[in-house]
This record gives structure tokens, sequence and C-alpha cells, in this order.
């Protein structure tokens, strides 16, 4: 017969196996999940790179020209997946950037633009035509080589859900906290960095989704200085900014460019005023070059691009002051105040 103590000692040994067999249940549904997780991974690190190294590939530090110097030979591309009777992305680009020098590229979205830029560090290899930089071609450098002396700034920051110290430091693991400040107040970020409540120690959240948007340009400035490479390369860098961010991240920004050669695609055009010269591309060709005031005069795609961004800005600056002004009213007579007749 049973008795009340079985009872009890059963109810309770059963009680506590259920527990560790529901365990096992999710371990089995875990395992299957991560499973399916791992599988994309080790598909994507499986990828066998399209650009690799030449077998006698040789360090920048090598290369015959000075460090700096970039210039593309008739230089044509196509994306590998294009139609073979689809015109290509660039057609017969040719110029030269000498060491110290701006030059910006602007013109009608699609142009082609932003394909310049990543041709230069080789990631994307060219179909026809020669980069040179420092004076070799890219094909017989070192790609590593390469990219150690480019830094990049573009309208995409990536930030990492780090602290700010952190995410700096991808840029020269080794960098001491008295380089990070240095470089943050050259990008007029550090005073910022330092109101924070943990300072440099502040989780930034995925993507940096804690910061505005002129802090993590700022910040993907500074990381650029911590770098220090002798070419840097901007891709759109303050379009998606309003325009007090604009203003600092551009003085920051030409405090970046002192001493280093520098190519930068621009929506604004007021961002390339300073530029040594400016290179107009559309439809793959670059159809106009010469400096802001040369573009100008020369009343070509430049000085009609230079033309409607002013129209815009005008309209724009007509309706905030129409905004302004039917706001007055009713904020006076909120106050208890007459509006003015």
């Amino acid at each position: 017969a049973l008795t009340a103590g079985t009872i009890v000692a059963f109810t309770t040994v059963q009680a506590r196996l259920l527990m560790p067999l529901m365990g096992l249940m999710r371990v089995a549904l875990d395992v299957q999940t991560s499973s399916a997780l791992f599988a994309r991974i080790f598909e994507y690190l499986d990828l066998t790179p399209a650009i690799a190294d030449a077998p006698d590939a040789i360090p920048v530090s090598a290369a015959p020209g000075p460090v700096g110097r970039i210039e593309f030979r008739d230089v044509v591309f196509r994306y590998p997946d294009a139609p073979e009777q689809a015109r290509p992305t660039l057609d017969g680009v040719s110029f030269v950037v000498e060491p110290g020098q701006h030059v910006a590229f602007v013109g009608p979205s699609g142009a082609g633009k932003t394909t310049i830029l990543y041709l230069t560090p080789r990631m994307y290899e060219a179909s026809g035509g020669a980069v040179l930089f420092s004076g070799a071609d890219v094909r017989g450098l070192e790609r590593a080589s390469i990219i150690d002396d480019i830094g990049i700034v573009s309208q995409e920051t990536y930030l990492f859900h780090a602290s700010v110290r952190e995410n700096l430091r991808y840029a020269k693991p080794d960098a001491t906290d008295a380089e990070i400040e240095a470089a943050c107040r050259a990008a007029n970020i550090h005073h910022v960095i330092a109101g924070f409540e943990d300072g440099y120690d502040t989780i930034v959240g995925e993507r940096g989704y804690r910061l505005s948007g002129g802090e993590k340009q700022r910040i993907a400035i500074a990381r650029v200085l911590l770098k220090d490479p002798p070419v840097l390369l901007l891709d759109e860098a303050t379009s998606a900014l309003d325009t007090v961010s604009e203003r600092i991240v551009q003085e920051a920004l030409e405090t970046a460019a002192h001493g280093r050669t520098m190519l930068s695609i621009a929506h604004r055009l007021s961002t390339v005023i300073g530029a040594d010269r400016i290179h107009v591309v559309d439809a793959g060709r670059i159809v106009e070059s010469g400096t802001h005031t040369e573009l100008l005069a020369a009343g070509g795609l430049y000085a009609g691009l230079a033309a409607e961004q002013l129209a815009a800005s005008f309209v724009l600056s007509e309706e905030e002051r129409d905004r302004a002004d039917l706001g007055r009213p009713a904020l006076a007579s909120r106050r208890g105040d007459q509006p003015p007749a």
C-alpha cells in the first residue's frame, strides 16, 4: 500500500525532474536555431574574395611615386552582372590628384561618382584602363597596404554597440587615451563626449542610435584622424545632416583634410567651393573640370546645378519666413500681447 511518505517523495522527485527535462527540450530547439544561423555565417566565411592580390604584389611603401598621388588613366568600369549592351558605369575617366590636393566630384545621381571613389582603394576592379596609387597600378599593390593609407568617411556611419573609446580604437587598436582625445578635439566632438555621463566609456548603441547624425559623423572623422592616413575619401559625408550639423562637420572635415590628399563626393555644392579642382561627372564621363569660379563662368552643367540649389535654398528660406510670420500672431495672443499691425 502507498503511504503518505511515498506519495510525497514521488511528487517531489517528479517536480524536480520536470524542469531539467524541459531544459533539455529547449536545448534541442536552440541547437536547431543556432545551426541555421551558423550555416549562414559559415556561408559568408567560405566566400572567395572577387579581388585578390597578385602573386608579385608589392606594398605601397615600395611604390615609385609620391605618397598620396592618385591617377586614373582612361578608366572603364562596368558591373560584372551588367548586360553587355548596357552603357558602362564609367567610360574613359582620366584625372590626376597630386599629394595634398582636394579634388571634388559632383554631378547627377547615378553618374558614377561613388564608383570612382571605390575604385581608388581597389574595392572594385576596373574593366579597362588603369588606376594608379602612389605611382603604381593598384593591381600590382597589396590591397591591405592601400587600405592602410586611406581613410573613408561615408554618408552612413558605422558604429558598433560598444563604447565611444572602443569604436574609435578600431582605427588604431594601440591608441592611447591622449591620442583619442586629441583626435576628438580636432574633430570638434570632445566637448560633446565629455558631457556624457560616462564620457568616452558611454555605450553608443547599435549603429550609434543614441547619438545624433552630426555626432556620429564627427566620431567617424575622429576615427579617421586617429588612423592618420595620407589619403581621405569622403562620400557625401554631410548630405544627411541639417544646416547647423553640416557646418560643424564641415569645419571638422577641413581640419581632417589638412596636409592630406582628399577626394570628395558632394551633393551640396557649398561644401566643395574651396576644392582645388572640381570634376563634373555625367553618364560615366567627366564632362567639366575646373575651380568653382571657372565652372560657374563656363555656364555648363555645374552652373545649372548651382542655380538649382540656390533657387531651392531661396524657396526654403521663404517658406521658413512665412511659417515664422504665421506663428507670430498666435504666439503674441498666447502671451496676452497684441499682434503687430
